[in-house]
């Protein structure tokens, strides 16, 4: 009999049980079918591991179909996930967008769990899973719905503009949330001359300076970007000369200052796309560059970035497993649902009018 793998399994032991359930052998038919994938991104994944990751892609993608799943994977999710079995891609925003359209039962997270509530809130009714639960977030985990009860005490009336970046419980006593790519817009349009945007301190002190309301900050930061300096520029200049370096917002404003251009992952990626610079510094998760680079030519993509462990805890393996046996399935507490969904569908209402 097969044990259900949970979350605190050992990958071997996975491994062990995913070769009971599934014939993961590298067999003609799976090269043929993988083939257009590794073709894609043979410059990131190592040819000696293809042979052990085409049978997970295969079993992935024909599972989704038994299943009807739709796996929705972030843009710092590695090659073989971003480009091997995911439907959707994006970031935090495009996430949130495409997870209100989906018309499949089952919704599979590849990103941190704060996404995988959020696709509950947009979804209640279906199935959503992440195949680890352990996928925290740094920004998530530094404040609570009583910290934002606090806040609200301190500055009665101010609203609160809460970055998708939290849980369920803080996006429900939250006015509207806001993504990287929205947060100027979102802060424009809310009422007053001072908002409280929480938990990234960075990111709220970036839209500070682009607005003249005056900005109420919580002392949340992400782990991937906070440990960037100027100093780490300036050394990325004086290493790679001429090169373009181009930086995420949650990055300290001193970063940001001294950059080429500062944006969401999905600003990164059209600037890229759209400047086609010789070589370029995506400061940011590993992953991205990595996926941006299987997809633009003539641009050579250097290395000066950190990994999400947490974004990494998501792997062929697990997502396999989840979507095999249902394992780790989201669920948000019944009262928190309609209030929280209310703030994500203010933000992507709020978005798409006219800037």
């Amino acid at each position: 009999m097969i044990q259900q793998i949970n979350a605190i399994t050992p990958l071997a032991e996975a491994r062990a049980g995913l070769a009971e359930a599934f014939d993961l052998k590298f067999t003609d038919a799976v090269e043929r079918e993988t083939r257009p994938v590794f073709d894609r991104i043979r410059d990131r994944i190592p040819e000696v591991e293809w042979p052990f990751l085409a049978p997970l892609i295969f079993e992935i993608n024909r599972l989704k179909r038994e299943k009807d799943a739709v796996i929705l994977a972030h843009n710092y999710q590695t090659p073989q996930i971003y480009y091997g079995v995911a439907d959707i891609v994006g970031d935090s925003l495009q996430l949130a967008v495409e997870a209100t359209r989906v018309e499949a039962s089952v919704i599979v997270q590849c990103g941190v769990h704060f996404m995988a509530e959020t696709s509950k809130l947009l979804n209640p009714s279906k199935t959503v899973l992440i195949p680890d639960s352990r996928a925290g977030c740094s920004l998530a985990s530094s404040i609570t719905a009583e910290d934002v009860r606090a806040m609200r005490a301190q500055y009665p009336g101010v609203p609160v503009v809460t970055y998708v970046n939290s849980s369920a419980a803080v996006k429900a006593e939250t006015d509207v949330c806001c993504t990287s790519s929205n947060a100027l817009k979102i802060v424009e349009a809310v009422e007053g001359d001072t908002v409280m945007m929480i938990p990234d301190q960075y990111l709220a002190q970036n839209t500070a300076k682009k607005t003249k309301k005056k900005i109420v900050t919580w002392a949340g930061a992400c782990e991937v970007h906070e440990t960037f300096t100027a100093g780490d520029i300036a050394e990325l200049r004086a290493a790679y000369p001429g090169a373009r370096i181009i930086a995420h917002p949650e990055c300290p404003p001193e970063v940001i200052d001294v950059v080429d251009f500062a944006g969401s992952t999905a600003a990164m990626i059209d600037w890229v796309k759209s400047e086609k610079p010789a070589r370029v510094v995506m400061v940011t998760e590993c992953s991205m560059s990595d996926n941006v680079a299987a997809e633009t030519e003539g641009v050579a993509f250097l290395r000066g970035c950190n990994i999400c462990p947490h974004m990494k805890r998501i792997n062929l393996e697990n997502v396999l497993w989840s979507l095999h046996t249902g394992d780790e399935e989201v669920t948000v507490p019944e009262h928190l649902i309609a209030p929280a969904r209310a703030a994500v569908e203010r933000m992507i209402e709020m978005s798409a009018r006219p800037s």
